[in-house]
C-alpha cells in the first residue's frame, strides 16, 4: 500500500488525467482526489496493518481464549462514477490491506479511473496476483456480485433507489453488505454568519463538481434576516463561474456525466420554476452543461427541495428560528452530512445536537472527506455502514471466537 502511494504520486498526472477524461472532473477536482484523498487512503490502509486482530481474553478452565477478526474472505466493490477513483480505493485498499481478494466493478461511466488504473497501479507495487480482479459492465455485472456465494461481502456506493436492490440482494444471500447512498444535505446559515465567507462556502458545496457528489449541498437553509443578501451574493457567485471542456481549459464547472443526467437536472429546475419558484442564476441547459444555478422562493413539497438533484442546483428556504432550522433539516428521509455556519460555536453545537445525520461540519459547509474519520449515513443515506480509520476494522473483518487446550478435553458421555 506504501509503495502503491509512491508510485501514484510519481503518477498522479496520469491518473488526474483520466478523471477529467471519463468523469468530467475539472482539473483542481480530480488533483484533488489523487493528491489528497486517493493517497490519504492508501497510506491509512497501509497503517491497518499494524492493527492487533487478536485479544486475549480470561478464562478460568485454564485454556487459552481469544477473540480475533479474520478476513471476510472476498469483497466485492462496486463503484459509482462520480469520484470513482477515491470511492473505489476507500473499499479496495482497506478489504486488502485486512487480508481479503477483492473484485472490483467499475461503473461503466469510468471503467478506467474507476477500475484498470487502479488495478494497474497496485500490481506495480507489488500486489501478490488473484488478489484484485477488474469486473467490467453495467448493472448485470452487479447483480452477478450480489449474487454468487462465492463473494462474501459487497460493499456499494451509489444511489439509494440502487442501493435498495443491492441491499435486497445481499440479504436474500446473507452477505454482508456495506452501503453508502444518495443525500439531500442541509447546509443551514445563520443570521449572525458574513455574507461573502457563508456564500463562497455555500457555492463550493453545491456547484463543485457540478453538484455530482452524495454530500453536495441540496438545501440552503438561510435565516430569514439574511437571505437577501445571501441570494444575491450566492446568484453572483454562480454567474461568474466559468463553464467549459476541462480538456480544452481551466474552468470551474465541467459536463454532466451525460445527456439523461442533463435532462433530468433540468427537469427538476424547471418544475420548481413552474410551481413558483424564482430562477435568480442558471436554470437552463447547454447539454453537455448546467450553468450553476439559484432558487429562490423554494418551498417543502418542491421536488427540487425534495429529491436528490445531483447537479449544481442550490435551492434555497429560509427560517425564523433554530427550532425551525433543525425542523427543515430533519424533514428527508436521507441522513448523510450538514452544515451549520455560524460565528457562534455554542449555538452550533446546540442545533448539530439535534440534526439527525452521519456527518456534520459546525463552521463549514457539507463536502468534506478525510481517510481516518468513519464516513457514512443514516437514514436513507444508508445502512449504518461506516468506511474510514478504525470503522474499515469493523467493516471487512468479521469476528472469531479461537479457544485452544494442550490437553484435548474430556467429557463424561
Amino acid at each position: 500500500m506504501s509503495r502503491a502511494a509512491e508510485l501514484l504520486e510519481t503518477h498522479h498526472e496520469e491518473a488526474e488525467g483520466w478523471l477529467v477524461r471519463e468523469a468530467g472532473s475539472i482539473r483542481p477536482k480530480a488533483a484533488l482526489e489523487v493528491m489528497q484523498l486517493v493517497l490519504g487512503e492508501l497510506r491509512a490502509a497501509a497503517r491497518l496493518t499494524e492493527e492487533p486482530l487478536e485479544h486475549e481474553l480470561p478464562d478460568p478452565t485454564g485454556r487459552r481464549s481469544v477473540m480475533r477478526r479474520v478476513p471476510m474472505g472476498v469483497v466485492g466493490v462496486l463503484a459509482p462514477w462520480n469520484f470513482p477513483m477515491i470511492l473505489a480505493i476507500r473499499s479496495v485498499a482497506p478489504a486488502l490491506a485486512l487480508g481479503n481478494a477483492v473484485v472490483l466493478k467499475a461503473d461503466p461511466h469510468t471503467p478506467i479511473s474507476g477500475g484498470f488504473f487502479l488495478s494497474s497501479l497496485l500490481d506495480a507495487a507489488g500486489l501478490p496476483a488473484g488478489l484484485l480482479h477488474v469486473l467490467p459492465g453495467g448493472a448485470e455485472a452487479g447483480a452477478a456480485v450480489c449474487e454468487v456465494p462465492e463473494i462474501g461481502m459487497v460493499s456499494f456506493t451509489g444511489s439509494t433507489a440502487v442501493g435498495r436492490l443491492v441491499g435486497e440482494a445481499c440479504g436474500r444471500n446473507l452477505k454482508r453488505v456495506a452501503l453508502e447512498l444518495g443525500g439531500n444535505n442541509a447546509f443551514i446559515v445563520l443570521e449572525d454568519a458574513d455574507v461573502a465567507a457563508a456564500s463562497s462556502a455555500g457555492a463550493w458545496g453545491s456547484f463543485v463538481h457540478q453538484g455530482q457528489i452524495c454530500m453536495t449541498a441540496g438545501r440552503h437553509l438561510v435565516h430569514e434576516r439574511l437571505a437577501e443578501a445571501y441570494l444575491d451574493a450566492l446568484s453572483d457567485r454562480a454567474r461568474h463561474l466559468p463553464i467549459g471542456d476541462p480538456n480544452l481549459q481551466e474552468v470551474a464547472i465541467g459536463p454532466l456525466i451525460d445527456p439523461e443526467h442533463v435532462a433530468r437536472v433540468d427537469a427538476l429546475v424547471r418544475e420548481a420554476r413552474d410551481h413558483g419558484a424564482e430562477v435568480l442564476a442558471g436554470g437552463a441547459a447547454d447539454s453537455p452543461y448546467y450553468p450553476p444555478t439559484v432558487l429562490g422562493q423554494v418551498r417543502p413539497e418542491m421536488r427540487a427541495w425534495r429529491e436528490e438533484i445531483f447537479g449544481p442546483v442550490a435551492p434555497v428556504m429560509t427560517f425564523a428560528s433554530d427550532e425551525e432550522a433543525i425542523a427543515l433539516a430533519n424533514a428527508t428521509e436521507y441522513g448523510l452530512s450538514t452544515g451549520i455556519y455560524t460565528a457562534d460555536l455554542e449555538r452550533g453545537r446546540r442545533i448539530a445536537e439535534q440534526v439527525r445525520t452521519g456527518l456534520l461540519h459546525i463552521g463549514d459547509q457539507t463536502v468534506n472527506d478525510d481517510p481516518a474519520a468513519p464516513f457514512g449515513g443514516m437514514g436513507a443515506s444508508g445502512n449504518g455502514a461506516r468506511f474510514g480509520g478504525p470503522a474499515n476494522l469493523e467493516e471487512f473483518l468479521q469476528w472469531q471466537w479461537r479457544t485452544e487446550r494442550a490437553e484435548p478435553a474430556t467429557y463424561p458421555f
